[in-house]
């Protein structure tokens, strides 16, 4: 069903639950993960997932269509994953580098995102950005979005995430060379 689709269904009150539940069953998975190359854990992926759907649903009839549904979302979950991260970091009153080191052997321990070394040496590399350039990075290599989108996702300039997905390649690129 496409989103124009699920949009008139949701304008209608009689058809409004059911087509959320569509939207949900169309963007949850790709919305996880999303959110859990920000977040790393399973179970905070999950909650993280599930308060950006909770959000769409209150925010879902103000929707203008300016930009695509998907995109709307990943600007939610996007938001929703740096918030959670720093939420944790204030809560724990832990600095950067230990949340870094906590989500590391998060990846570590998961039988989920167990790849080869290489894949794994990635990922950790990933986890030493920034949250902002992790997110372009990700929404960048990993969907393979078009800057123009990432620029309605994020609300920063195209020039701005060049830049910044430049950086991150530099970083990850020094990383693994570092780490041989």
């Amino acid at each position: 069903m496409s989103d124009e689709e699920l949009l008139a269904l949701f304008a209608n009150p009689e058809t409004r639950r059911n087509a959320f539940n569509l939207m949900v069953r169309k963007y949850q998975q790709k919305v996880y993960w999303l959110v859990r190359k920000m977040v790393i854990d399973h179970d905070d992926a999950n909650d993280v997932t599930q308060d950006v759907f909770i959000k769409a649903w209150t925010a879902l009839e103000n929707f203008r269509g300016d930009s695509k549904l998907y995109t709307w979302l990943y600007r939610i979950a996007s938001n929703e994953a740096i918030n959670f991260l720093n939420k944790k970091r204030r809560k724990f009153f832990v600095p950067i580098y230990d949340v870094e080191n906590e989500l590391s052997e998060k990846l570590e321990a998961d039988p989920q995102l167990s790849g080869d070394v290489i894949q794994l040496k990635l990922q950790k590399a990933i986890l030493k950005l920034p949250e902002k350039q992790r997110l372009v990075f990700n929404l960048k290599y990993f969907e393979e979005l078009p800057y123009e989108e990432i620029s309605e996702i994020t609300g920063t300039s195209v020039g701005a995430l060049k830049a910044s997905y430049h950086w991150a390649s530099k970083k990850i690129e020094d990383y693994l060379n570092s780490t041989d």
